[in-house]
């Protein structure tokens, strides 16, 4: 199938059980967005906030750790200080081009989307906490999160994007 129908409507993602397929699909339809906004923002737009918005940086380099701190929590592991600290600046305009920030934040996904094919359906239901509040949630519940987050920060990046004069068709 051509890259013109959504990832949802391609079809089943090869190891991935059934019930995780939104995650993946949701997962690898962030990855083509992030090609297309690679391809077409000038890097001299990246870090530029529109009336306070946040900046496509932020959105990009915010895909890469909510997902990993978010999939931490789902293999029911704390956080490390590296990414507490990495949570702190996501925000702060930073070096090197757009295609550096989106190469990390491809890594991240295909981390991410390793984690869902090796989840097995057995363990969807397991209890997980999240945050220092331990906050319930369960694998399935993280997963979905971390996909549907990641799912809009994108969609922000794309219609700051667009408020800066990027067209991405």
């Amino acid at each position: 199938m051509d890259r013109t129908t959504e990832v949802w409507q391609r079809g089943p993602v090869p190891g991935v059980d059934s019930y995780l397929m939104p995650a993946a699909h949701a997962l690898l339809q962030v990855k083509e967005d992030l090609e297309r906004l690679a391809a077409r923002v000038p890097d001299a737009k990246v870090w530029e906030r529109p009336g306070g918005a946040a900046s496509i940086g932020f959105h990009v380099r915010h895909i890469a750790g909510s997902t990993e701190r978010l999939l931490t929590y789902a293999r029911g592991e704390a956080l490390t200080e590296s990414q507490l600290a990495a949570a702190r600046v996501e925000g702060a305009p930073g070096e090197g081009t757009l295609r550096a920030l989106v190469d990390l934040t491809q890594a991240a996904l295909d981390r991410a989307l390793e984690q869902v094919r090796a989840t097995g359906r057995d363990g969807l239901l397991a209890e997980r906490k999240v945050g220092r509040a331990g906050l319930p949630s369960t694998t399935l519940g993280l997963m979905m999160h971390a996909a549907e987050h990641a799912t809009r920060h994108i969609g922000q990046a794309i219609t700051t994007a667009a408020v800066l004069g990027v067209s991405l068709r």
